[in-house]
C-alpha cells in the first residue's frame, strides 16, 4: 500500500504531466495560428486570392484555389507577420480559462480521472474466462467513467471558451473589410455586449457544442466496442483511438463551418452582412443553406482546393437573393 507522500509525488507528477502537455498545446497551437486564421476566413467564404486553371489528384482539369499556406502567405503581405496572429490573444485566455475551470468543475461533481495506467489488459492468452470477464467488467466501468467527465470537461469548456472564441474569431473576420473594431480583448467585450448583448458572446455556441460532444461521443464509443472485442493491444487501441477521431471530426465539420458563419453573421463586420454572407435566421438556416450550395464543408481540404461550380438556391420567400463572394486578384 502507498505512503501519503508516494501518493502526493504520484498526484503532483500527474499535475505537472497536465501542466506540461497543456504548455506544449499552448505552444503548438501559437505556431500554427497563422494556419487556423486562413481556415477561418475559408470557413466564412473569402476568397482573395482567384483560382487558377489547374488539374485534379485524377488528372481531371479544374479551378484551383490557393491551399492554406499560399493563404497564409497573403495574409502576411497585407498585414505582415504580426498581423498573421491577429485574434490569438483571445484565443489563449479562452484556452486558459477553459482548461483549468473544466478540469475544476468535473473535480467539483465527484467524476474521477480514470488514468492511462488503469486501463491495462492482458491479452487473450494470459487469461482465462473468470479473467476475461472481470476485464471486460473493467473496461465497461472505466469506459462509463471516463465518458461522464469527458462530457462534463467538453461541454464546461465549450461554455468557458465561447465568448473568447468568439472574439477571436470576429478579430479574424475584420481582414475582409479592414475594420478596426474590434481591437483587443476589452474593446470586443463592450462591443459585443453594446450591439448584441449577453447573447452576442454565445454566437454559433450550439452547432459549436453538438460538433464538440458528437465527436467525442462516437469516438469514445467506437473506441470502446474496439477495445472490448477486437483489439487488445495498447498500441493499437490508441491507433484506432486516432482513426476513429479524425473520422468523426470529418463527420461533423459542417457544424464546426456553421458555428463561424454564426459567429460572423449579423455583426457589424463587413464579412457578416451582405454581399459577402446573407442574413441565417438561426443555425439551422444556416447549416441548410450551406448544405443546398455545396458550401457546408468549406475549409476542410488545405493542400488540394478545388472551386466548385456554385450552385444557385431558391429564391427566399421574401424574394432576397444570395449575391455570390467576390473574387479578388493577388497583387504584389
Amino acid at each position: 500500500m502507498p505512503t501519503m507522500l508516494e501518493r502526493d509525488d504520484n498526484g503532483n507528477d500527474y499535475e505537472v504531466g497536465e501542466w506540461l502537455r497543456f504548455g506544449l498545446r499552448l505552444g503548438v497551437t501559437t505556431a500554427l495560428h497563422p494556419l487556423e486564421y486562413a481556415k477561418v476566413l475559408m470557413q466564412i467564404g473569402f476568397e482573395p486570392i482567384a483560382p487558377v486553371p489547374g488539374r485534379t489528384l485524377f488528372g481531371r482539369p479544374t479551378m484551383v484555389l490557393p491551399n492554406v499556406f499560399q493563404y497564409a502567405a497573403y495574409i502576411k503581405h497585407v498585414d505582415g507577420f504580426y498581423g498573421c496572429f491577429r485574434g490569438l490573444s483571445a484565443k489563449i485566455l479562452g484556452n486558459l480559462l477553459s482548461a483549468h475551470f473544466s478540469e475544476k468543475f468535473a473535480d467539483e461533481m465527484g467524476l474521477e480521472v480514470v488514468k492511462e495506467s488503469d486501463s491495462k489488459r492482458k491479452s487473450k492468452d494470459e487469461r482465462g474466462t473468470g479473467d476475461a470477464e472481470e476485464d471486460d467488467r473493467q473496461l465497461d466501468e472505466q469506459f462509463k467513467k471516463q465518458l461522464k467527465r469527458n462530457l462534463v470537461v467538453h461541454a464546461a469548456g465549450v461554455v468557458i471558451s465561447q465568448p473568447f472564441h468568439v472574439i477571436s474569431v470576429r478579430m479574424m473576420a475584420q481582414f475582409v473589410g479592414r475594420e478596426k473594431i474590434y481591437t483587443g480583448v476589452w474593446a470586443s467585450i463592450r462591443e459585443i455586449w453594446s450591439q448584441d448583448g449577453i447573447f452576442g458572446f454565445f454566437s454559433g455556441f450550439v452547432p459549436r457544442l453538438v460538433c464538440d460532444l458528437g465527436c467525442l461521443v462516437i469516438a469514445s464509443s467506437a473506441t470502446y466496442l474496439a477495445s472490448k472485442y477486437l483489439i487488445r493491444e495498447k498500441e493499437g487501441r490508441i491507433y484506432f483511438s486516432s482513426i476513429s477521431q479524425f473520422v468523426c471530426s470529418s463527420m461533423f465539420y459542417p457544424y464546426h463551418v456553421v458555428s463561424t458563419c454564426m459567429i460572423v453573421n449579423g455583426s457589424r463586420l463587413k464579412a457578416g452582412n451582405l454581399p459577402i454572407m446573407e442574413p441565417y435566421h438561426d443555425w439551422r438556416d444556416c447549416y441548410a443553406k450551406l448544405k443546398a450550395a455545396g458550401q457546408h464543408k468549406r475549409g476542410s481540404s488545405l493542400f488540394f482546393r478545388y472551386a466548385s461550380r456554385p450552385r444557385v438556391p431558391k429564391p427566399s420567400a421574401s424574394g432576397g437573393s444570395f449575391v455570390p463572394y467576390p473574387e479578388l486578384k493577388y497583387t504584389r
